[in-house]
């Protein structure tokens, strides 16, 4: 099982990763944990003719001249071989979103894939929202959902494989993708959820995300009611999580 290292682990290994890399990182999801380190960015546009993805001259490695993390459907990490216990009855999911310029706002979306390796990541965890920073810059701080549950009307059960998906769209409106693979467990079986591992910074907050017609006045959700309310327990659950610590 992956362990959980604690903050000041986390923030020590991405701070190797960042000054080992020529470019800065972009979302790392700190609970329940991560596909691998692709904070990388590779050769250079030429070198792909144009592509977001290409093999350098020798045919011997991806490139990714944009970063690894632009790619769909993991932020080009494969299947995890070391799985991470996450509950049956949904979980807390924790990421620092801040490694890259940006993202003073952006869409998260939580999604999540079925299977040991997964078709698609189409099936939505909550409604997404918009996550508000305090700069434009590279910023410290992670974000944490104490209670994400299951996609609605899934058909899992305990030992069953999936894979929890992250989107963190951009001001321009691309989208940085990472995963972490894991094995829904009985609660009691799963990792502990604690003040290191998930988290809320004082200085990072969420919003709704509503739409209006150009013709109107009257804004109006771009969710049904009823999934709206689905995800607002996770959502509310944020701001008295710090309570229990």
């Amino acid at each position: 099982m992956r362990q959980n290292p604690s903050l000041k682990a986390w923030w020590a290994i991405l701070l190797v990763a960042l000054f080992a890399s020529s470019v800065t990182a972009h979302t790392i999801i700190v609970y329940p944990g991560w596909r691998g380190n692709n904070l990388h960015t590779t050769g250079n546009f030429t070198e792909t003719n144009g592509l977001g993805i290409g093999r350098g001259a020798n045919d011997s490695e991806l490139l990714y001249p944009a970063g690894m993390q632009w790619a769909y459907p993991c932020g080009g990490m494969p299947t995890s071989q070391n799985r991470t216990k996450w509950p049956i009855k949904g979980g807390a999911v924790s990421f620092q979103p801040g490694w890259f310029p940006g993202h003073k706002t952006a869409f998260i979306y939580l999604n999540m894939g079925y299977g040991t390796i997964p078709p698609n990541m189409s099936h939505p965890m909550i409604a997404p929202f918009q996550l508000v920073a305090p700069t434009n810059q590279e910023y410290p701080g992670t974000f944490c959902l104490p209670q994400v549950p299951l996609p609605r009307n899934a058909d899992l059960k305990v030992g069953d494989d999936a894979t929890i998906q992250i989107v963190e769209t951009a001001q321009h409106g691309a989208a940085l993708y990472n995963c972490v693979d894991i094995t829904l467990a009985e609660p009691e079986d799963v990792p502990e959820v604690t003040k290191d591992n998930c988290f809320n910074s004082t200085h990072l907050s969420a919003r709704y995300i509503f739409a209006m017609d150009i013709e109107s006045r009257a804004p109006s959700t771009t969710t049904s009611s009823s999934l709206m309310s689905y995800a607002l327990v996770p959502l509310l659950l944020v701001g008295s999580f710090g309570l229990l610590f």
